[in-house]
């Protein structure tokens, strides 16, 4: 286990390698090996866990029994799912969680953490207030994909996805973390509304893309994109 890869990501920010190797060992730390379209955890079923993407990437999904797929995120390395059910141990997953690519996941029993939090131990408040840290941004995140789907056009959906990744990375030019079919699922569009979207907005000058890289044109439309 790489240690030092672990050290850096956000949940065990600011702790030493010898908190770190505390934490792991008090959350009974495990690795697990996925294959692409595999089930990492499944909705309707209670986990005290949560993981952390070391290799690849998931999705988390919402799947209907009429066979319909909503993507709600992306988790990519070095990121993490289902803390919130982990840590509450309690409560049904209402989504899947599904792997995007051959991936490997380090599984933290974070609801073991509940039984630490009357100690005063250092590696359980800066773990504690890491994962808290970690929620917040999560419910943001949640709050702007509600934003971009309640948007009443395609075009409009489009328009507010793209808006925030080009103010989230301070650029406008980028790549987006899905493909096509992932696109139109995270929108909760049909694929062939939105390829047909997308080709008029090229047209018009209002975006440039190749595949999921995206450019947004100069404020004011001073340029067309090609």
């Amino acid at each position: 286990m790489d240690i030092q890869m672990i050290k850096d990501t956000q949940i065990f920010s600011g702790m030493s390698d010898k908190e770190v190797e505390t934490a792991l060992r008090h959350l009974s730390s495990h690795e697990k090996k996925l294959r692409k379209g595999s089930i990492v955890l499944h909705a309707g079923s209670v986990t005290d866990n949560m993981g952390l993407v070391l290799e690849g990437s998931v999705t988390i999904e919402n799947n209907d029994l009429w066979g319909n797929r909503t993507i709600l995120s992306r988790v990519e390395q070095g990121e993490f799912f289902a803390e919130t059910y982990g840590f509450l141990g309690t409560q049904p997953l209402l989504v899947d969680v599904v792997a995007n690519e051959s991936s490997r996941i380090l599984f933290l029993r974070i609801g073991a953490l509940r039984s630490h939090l009357t100690r005063n131990e250092a590696w359980v408040t800066k773990l504690a207030l890491n994962l808290l840290k970690i929620s917040m941004q999560k419910n943001l995140m949640l709050s702007g994909r509600s934003f971009q789907t309640s948007q009443k056009t395609i075009r409009g959906r489009v328009m507010a996805y793209l808006d925030s990744l080009s103010t989230a990375t301070g650029k406008q030019e980028f790549d987006i973390p899905f493909d096509r079919q992932q696109m139109a699922d995270y929108l909760n569009v049909e694929r062939t509304a939105l390829s047909k979207e997308l080709g008029k907005m090229k047209q018009e000058g209002l975006i440039g893309f190749r595949k999921n890289h995206f450019m947004l044109p100069l404020v004011g439309g001073e340029e067309h994109i090609s």
